[in-house]
């Protein structure tokens, strides 16, 4: 430990190396966010809809998702979908690494966001769906005006922590060669033989980042039980 020296990595090293993976990482996050939540309410509400041919596939999905690890599912994507998939994406032969990080951690925190969204959905009490029912909604209607917008705050805390979780998972994204922030502080360490420190500080910079995040949660979450 007295051999470390962590001010090697100055401002010009982190323009250079660090700010394009941290920019990936936080953009993958986003997506993967967004994206989960989307294709999570969908599998939510077939799970919910009562009818087998919709719960049973979209039971299968979240299961078997929720069972494999994510580094397995993104080697998985990367190493059997053919090259020549990604030709029909914008530079998608430049950027298979992080096309394929995208896709995968889409597919993969739908799962999570599904249960999220499922126990969401079913804590609204049920007085309130016949209530909608009486005055005549559908069911699309009664999800659209009266379940989800009461589900999504009392989920948003919930949300947001899997959303820290995905943000310390894009550094998975390593084992693919994609360029996040990991990879930053790791080139930069392997180019000036500071290899330690860079993992050191990778960690610092991943602490701050979610220690930050949990903390604005806490906060919302403490908003939102004054709210109910």
């Amino acid at each position: 430990m007295g051999g470390l020296d962590l001010t090697f990595l100055n401002w010009d090293i982190i323009s250079k190396f660090v700010v394009k993976g941290f920019i990936f990482s936080v953009q993958l996050t986003v997506i993967a966010t967004l994206g989960g939540i989307l294709l999570g309410t969908v599998l939510a509400l077939m799970r919910l809809s009562g009818k087998k041919f919709l719960e049973i596939p979209a039971t299968f999905y979240v299961n078997g998702m929720r069972s494999v690890p994510l580094v397995m599912v993104i080697l998985w994507f990367f190493l059997l979908v053919p090259a020549g998939f990604y030709n029909y994406l914008p530079n998608g032969a430049n950027n298979r690494a992080e096309y394929s990080a995208i896709i995968t951690f889409i597919a993969f925190e739908a799962a999570y966001f599904s249960e999220i969204m499922r126990a969401g959905i079913q804590s609204i009490p049920r007085g309130q769906v016949y209530a909608g029912q009486a005055m005549g909604m559908t069911y699309a209607q009664n999800m659209k005006l009266v379940v989800l917008p009461q589900a999504f705050r009392n989920m948003l805390p919930v949300l947001l922590t899997q959303t820290i979780i995905l943000f310390q998972d894009t550094s998975l994204v390593y084992a693919i060669g994609a360029y996040d922030l990991l990879k930053g502080f790791v080139t930069a360490g392997k180019l000036y033989g500071r290899p330690e420190e860079a993992y050191l500080l990778a960690a610092v910079v991943y602490f701050a980042v979610c220690y930050g995040l949990s903390y604005m949660v806490k906060r919302l979450q403490a908003k939102i039980a004054i709210i109910r």
